[in-house]
């Protein structure tokens, strides 16, 4: 298994951004106009879901995951975000996606936000993933096709 950086990690203790140059994978997310608050920038919450937006879009479009009628699934058991500058409606985001943890039934996704063509993340954090069986909800091994999907975001 191997171990990154991650977004919690810095000097003296404080979350930094990411480098553009440590994610695997790029996914393209318009911003709308409902994602800004009443302070001229999008809501912290809009975040969590640019992330799970960005890992289902990858794993959907790999044919790893198939959330209508696969036998298992993902569920969120952890996350983090640290918000290092701000995004706001009209700009372009690109989700930066790396794993740095797979085990046998669970996975740790490291996502930054970074605004279009910026090398620095605007924002970065991670969630991890406990695979279940759909029916009884208890942990089941990563099937193949997803495993392959996950390596090929392994830093």
């Amino acid at each position: 298994m191997t171990e990154t950086t991650d977004s919690s990690s810095s000097q003296g203790g404080r979350a930094q951004p990411q480098d553009r140059s440590g994610f695997r994978a790029f996914r393209t997310i318009g911003t709308r106009w409902s994602d800004n608050d009443i302070y001229g920038h999008v809501n912290n919450v809009v975040y969590y879901s640019w992330f799970d937006t960005a890992i289902n879009g990858y794993l959907i479009e790999r044919g790893a995951l198939d959330i209508h009628a696969g036998e298992t699934i993902g569920l969120v058991v952890e996350t983090q975000c640290s918000y290092f500058s701000s995004l706001a409606f009209p700009q372009v985001v690109e989700a930066g996606l790396r794993v740095s943890r797979i085990g046998s039934s669970s996975v740790r996704y490291e996502i930054g936000l970074f605004a279009q063509g910026e090398a620095k993340s605007a924002a970065a954090g991670h969630f991890v993933h406990v695979y279940v069986d759909r029916q009884t909800r208890r942990p089941a091994a990563l099937p193949h096709a997803l495993r392959e999907a996950l390596d090929a975001l392994r830093v």
